[in-house]
């Protein structure tokens, strides 16, 4: 039995995932624990484990014994309808759902619709994408920076290179990193800025961060701004001085989190093939 997209929810404080919400589907439809536990390819005793562990959580009884099998109390039906509602809400058709970075969410946009697959594509920012993926709310997580996989033991897809460029307030010219001491940045959370930082840092050029934003172009915009800002953004999106461009090459990569989904796969079979010439002319560097 499938259910899609498979979403979990948060009920009184307490988190349940997908599997929850199908065991009361499946035993309302079936009026028999036994049954639907055969449905759903579980045991009787785990399903039951599964329904006793949440009503201890919740305080409340969710299901019912009855002279025709077993049924959903009425807080087990309100459960239920209020999670169809919630699926319902977010539910489009077959389309995949995609979030992350600003950059690595533009890239994946525009390849999947050069390959005519269907998807909706959210930029955040990866962290913001990385906990929308935690409640099992994305089919693809895309990354501007692959720190957040490594560091989670995410098996990643590389898709592209990319690398930093700086950005300097209207006037500035910079053409040695030894002129930015003491200069004023403005940081992209999630980003692959953390390599100009280091690279700063070894190079025993003193900096500071002025602020932080979550977007590249929020950023590009303060700094365009102002009179003595600057910051790194990547050189697939943005024009600036290449500086750093060894120094801050980096990954631009996705995560799959719908293991065996053919169109998953026929998609990235794409990306690292015939769709390696639409990256090129993306502006990225090719793998």
């Amino acid at each position: 039995m499938e259910f899609y997209p498979r979403l979990g929810m948060n009920i009184n404080g307490h988190e349940f995932n997908y599997k929850f919400f199908q065991t009361l589907k499946c035993v309302s439809q079936t009026w028999s624990q036994r049954k639907a536990a055969i449905k759903l390819g579980v045991s009787p005793a785990v399903l039951n484990r599964r329904i006793l562990d949440a009503e201890n959580k919740l305080g409340f009884q969710i299901l019912k014994t009855t002279g025709a099998g077993s049924e959903l109390t009425s807080e087990g039906i309100s459960i239920l309808e209020q999670y169809n509602r919630y699926v319902s809400r977010i539910k489009d058709s077959n389309r995949l759902l995609i979030s992350g970075g600003h950059i690595s969410s533009g890239l994946l946009e525009v390849l999947a619709a050069k390959s005519s697959l269907e998807v909706a594509c959210y930029s955040s920012d990866d962290e913001s994408a990385f906990y929308l993926a935690k409640k099992d709310l994305l089919d693809i997580m895309s990354l501007d920076d692959p720190l957040l996989a490594f560091q989670n033991d995410l098996d990643f897809t590389p898709l592209a290179y990319d690398y930093l460029v700086l950005i300097s307030s209207p006037g500035w010219e910079v053409s040695d990193i030894r002129e930015l001491k003491n200069q004023k940045f403005v940081a992209v959370s999630s980003s692959s800025q953390r390599l100009a930082w280091k690279t700063l840092e070894d190079n025993s050029v003193p900096f500071e961060i002025y602020g932080e934003v979550k977007s590249p172009y929020e950023a590009f915009k303060i700094v365009k701004n102002s009179n003595n800002l600057h910051t790194f953004l990547n050189g697939s999106f943005f024009q600036g001085e290449d500086l750093l461009k060894e120094e801050t090459r980096h990954v631009i990569s996705m995560v799959n989190f719908r293991d065996f989904n053919p169109q998953i796969e026929e998609f990235i079979n794409y990306i690292l093939g015939p769709g390696q010439k639409i990256v090129k002319k993306q502006g990225f560097g090719t793998l």
